[in-house]
């Protein structure tokens, strides 16, 4: 992970976003960390992104699992043994 000073990106923002798309950048102002830089290299990255940081998408998940280790619904495995 690159550390780049607030003011470096702030006067060539779309060198650091291309940059971004291939690691992150911790942005930094007088020296302390302040914020990271994230760039996504496709539109599916950024589906992916928002689907793992959605709390209800993640609600959704853990309802799901729960109901599996209950005993309720079916497997992934299971469902691909079906006819």
């Amino acid at each position: 992970m690159k550390e780049i000073s607030l003011s470096q990106v702030k006067d060539d923002l779309s060198k650091y976003l291309r940059l971004a798309e291939k690691e992150n950048i911790v942005i930094t102002r007088h020296g302390k960390p302040a914020g990271v830089l994230m760039g996504f290299e496709s539109e599916d990255e950024w589906f992916d992104y928002r689907l793992e940081h959605d709390p209800r998408f993640l609600q959704r998940v853990e309802k799901a699992r729960r109901s599996l280790r209950a005993g309720r619904g079916v497997t992934l495995e299971d469902s691909e043994k079906s006819p």
